[in-house]
């Protein structure tokens, strides 16, 4: 993409709300990501510490993660493999492009956070609503890592626990509301508290190696199948074609990492568009590997059957299967304090913005607010998990979100960079690039309109 000469709403002055605020509440850091200074504070040659092949590694691993498991039943959905393949190739052009064109909008509006560049280019409103959106997301987000946590527990423990065959219930301490109460309150809310996250960087890893350790049991669980495993229906075909978009909201959950991906250009030594495009070429086809994986042969498994966590289509006492849910809870269990990090970084920029108080005169009530967000954050997404059961339910919901920070936006920020661009004549490829962020606003608004009509009168009232 060639770079204009113009401005890109670049004037915080324009805003209206405190400009100082928006400027120092550094929101939605990587804390995988040591960020560089901007252009006007580099000293030395200010280039970041993180390669191209540290890039693929942290996209990777922001891509990556449990909406994996859904997507054998997005197979199912989607009406096959097939059909599931078919429009995950399709999208994965689209979720590129996204990623290179806000790398571009970022390098031309020196802003180094995936909000920060949609302010810059597209301005106060398209700002505010992504930071809202990312918000909901992440909020969302972590209603649904709950739930995986009881999914899995409810697994372990009847591997552990013997019920009495003339029981009508369960004993009270197996109880699903508990289980997950406790390893909540216990384990997640400490972690959610600290103002930095910065020591969950190290934890990064091991949600990498439990990804692929659970893709790596379903695909052996595949070719080996157990012996007691029944015929299933598989599906060949969708039986409608609307039914194939019922498949996109996992797709989009499940590769959603545009929101992280700003640092992470960022802190490359060379953050150039083009090592960056065949950084995240790189990083989306191993992520496509995986998904792939688990998708078609956990589908294949189970067919028309599979649940929603695929996990849970697997026996109790499956020793390989339960180490993977084990896995499954410890990349949660570090992920949701991530997520609220995120999620509560935004909140706190919105409320700055709103009140026009800097960081440091508001730094007095920040530890007595930040706790009164974490708790409030806490016990509300604790409260829907106990009482939403199926994670398709909330990525169905939080899976439109996802497909406006992949295509909504960085269309928007696309269209409006080049608009801002001085040029006497318009070239084939400046229109070109506007037709291709129209394109994907017009795609992303689509998807988001149907998947979450879908999730609301469908799944939420059912």
């Amino acid at each position: 993409m060639a770079q204009g000469t113009g401005s890109i709403n670049s004037d915080y002055k324009d805003w209206e709300w405190s400009a100082d605020a928006g400027e120092r509440a550094r929101l939605l850091q990587s804390p995988s990501v040591d960020t560089v200074p901007k252009s006007g504070e580099i000293q030395g040659n200010g280039l970041g510490a993180t390669s191209a092949l540290g890039a693929i590694f942290i996209v990777v691993n922001a891509a990556l993660g449990a909406g994996l498991l859904n997507f054998p039943a997005a197979f199912s959905m989607a009406g096959g493999v097939a059909a599931g393949i078919t429009l995950q190739m399709c999208m994965l052009i689209f979720i590129i492009g996204g990623l290179v064109i806000l790398a571009y909008c970022s390098q031309a509006s020196n802003e180094r956070t995936y909000q920060e560049v949609v302010w810059a280019v597209c301005g106060k409103v398209p700002g505010v609503l992504c930071e809202v959106a990312i918000a909901i997301y992440t909020f969302g987000t972590c209603i649904a890592f709950l739930i995986i946590i009881g999914d899995q527990e409810d697994k372990i423990i009847a591997a552990l626990v013997t019920e009495p065959e003339e029981a009508g219930s369960s004993r009270w301490y197996t109880d699903r509301k508990l289980t997950i109460s406790i390893t909540a309150f216990l384990l997640i809310l400490p972690l959610s508290i600290p103002k930095e996250i910065g020591f969950q960087k190290y934890a990064s890893s091991l949600s990498v190696i439990g990804t692929w350790y659970v893709t790596a049991v379903i695909i052996i669980k595949y070719i080996w199948p157990d012996k007691e495993l029944l015929p299933v229906e598989v599906p060949t075909s969708p039986s409608t074609w609307m039914a194939v978009f019922n498949a996109v909201p996992t797709i989009c959950f499940g590769f959603q990492c545009h929101v992280s991906s700003v640092p992470v250009f960022n802190s490359m030594k060379q953050p150039e568009v083009k090592t960056w495009g065949a950084v995240v070429t790189a990083a989306m086809v191993i992520a496509l590997f995986v998904y792939t994986g688990t998708g078609v042969c956990g589908f294949l498994t189970f067919g028309a059957g599979v649940e929603q966590d695929v996990l849970l289509s697997y026996p109790s006492n499956d020793i390989p299967v339960a180490l993977a849910r084990a896995f499954i809870i410890l990349c949660v269990l570090t992920s949701y304090p991530i997520l609220h990090f995120c999620g509560r970084a935004v909140l706190e920029g919105l409320w700055l913005r709103y009140t026009g108080v800097t960081v440091e005169e508001d730094v007095i009530r920040e530890r007595r607010r930040r706790l009164l967000q974490t708790i409030s954050w806490f016990l509300l997404t604790l409260l829907l998990a106990l009482f939403i059961p199926d994670i398709g339910k909330v990525i169905s919901v939080i899976g439109g979100l996802a497909a406006c920070f992949i295509f909504v936006f960085p269309g928007l920020c696309l269209i409006q960079a080049k608009l801002s661009e001085i040029q006497e004549t318009r070239a084939i490829s400046w229109w070109a690039q506007v037709s291709y962020g129209v394109f994907m606003v017009t795609l992303g608004a689509f998807i988001f309109g149907q998947t979450t009509a879908n999730a609301i009168f469908v799944d939420l009232t059912a």
